[in-house]
């Protein structure tokens, strides 16, 4: 049976974002430290006030933190991990399937459909949630500022509160391009690709099931995050930046200005500091994520049955 005529029966629509959200959040809850100590590694490769670099390999910086400020600080920002999941991974994923699934009614889905399928609704999903990754952004790493720095958000809600009445609502939108690429390149190399390593995989010989999914949310995972750890890296320091208190200027004002300003002063590899737990929560995620998923189809197929 072709792979149109396997999507002509799907599933429907409120049940395919139901269950990639709730994947998307289980998957999070799953890998949220990663992505603590990946925000952290990756703001802290800028230089410091005092002009000391902070630096360090995956597990001694990982230690240092959780020594200094105890385990439960590499859960900072879980809330807005999980709001983030409830728009980011529904939109993206739900939509996905949505644009690919009409896309079939004219073409065999092939690897050009399924990348043109997963830039658009990667884009789409990101205007989206662009507020709560602002926010999970600035609760993961506030702990990590100077004492007089730090904003103390007491929760998302709050978090979210200040931001707005404080700094306005378009802070929301701040880094947004970054974001919106970034979640471009996710769309297209993470579900685009894991929807074609599924069938490359099955090619192989390796039957649709826990085993393919797992080979192939781990390749889409890797490929994914070495092609948008640049764009998570500027995305990460325009959300995070403070206005220059001298001038009020801000130092990073678009995406590109970023990276080559990231580069110039700090070097190429700058921008991808952060790389291991930054692939532990992109592979971590893809892989538990997609697992959640086919699992959640399948209990409700077999309830329906």
């Amino acid at each position: 049976m072709s792979e149109r005529a396997a999507i002509a029966s799907p599933l429907s629509t409120g049940v395919k974002f139901a269950t990639a959200g709730l994947g998307g959040v289980g998957g999070w809850i799953l890998i949220h430290p990663f992505n603590t100590v990946a925000i952290r590694m990756n703001l802290a490769s800028a230089t410091t006030g005092a002009g000391t670099p902070a630096a360090g390999s995956f597990l001694s910086f990982t230690r240092n933190v959780v020594a200094e400020e105890g385990f439960m600080t590499l859960y900072n920002g879980l809330s807005a991990g999980i709001l983030r999941q409830v728009f980011y991974a529904t939109s993206r994923f739900g939509l996905y399937e949505v644009f690919r699934d009409i896309s079939a009614k004219y073409r065999e889905p092939d690897l050009a459909s399924r990348l043109g399928v997963g830039i658009l609704s990667g884009a789409c999903a990101a205007y989206i949630s662009c507020p709560a990754e602002v926010t999970l952004v600035r609760m993961s790493n506030d702990t990590a500022l100077p004492a007089a720095e730090r904003r103390n958000y007491s929760s998302v809600i709050n978090a979210a509160y200040r931001i707005a009445t404080e700094e306005g609502i378009g802070t929301f939108w701040r880094g947004s391009t970054p974001f919106v690429m970034r979640a471009m390149l996710v769309g297209a190399t993470q579900v685009g690709t894991y929807d074609q390593f599924k069938v490359m995989y099955r090619g192989y010989g390796v039957p649709d099931g826990i085993s393919n999914v797992f080979c192939a949310s781990m390749s889409a995972g890797l490929l994914y995050s070495l092609i948008t750890m640049p764009f998570e890296t500027a995305k990460n320091r325009m959300s995070f930046q403070k206005k220059d208190p001298k001038t009020g200027e801000l130092m990073y004002r678009a995406t590109g200005q970023t990276i080559r300003t990231v580069a110039s002063k700090e070097g190429v590899l700058a921008l991808w500091s952060g790389f291991l737990p930054y692939y532990g929560r992109c592979g971590g995620h893809t892989v538990s994520m997609f697992i959640f998923v086919e699992e959640l189809r399948r209990v409700y197929k077999s309830l329906r049955s």
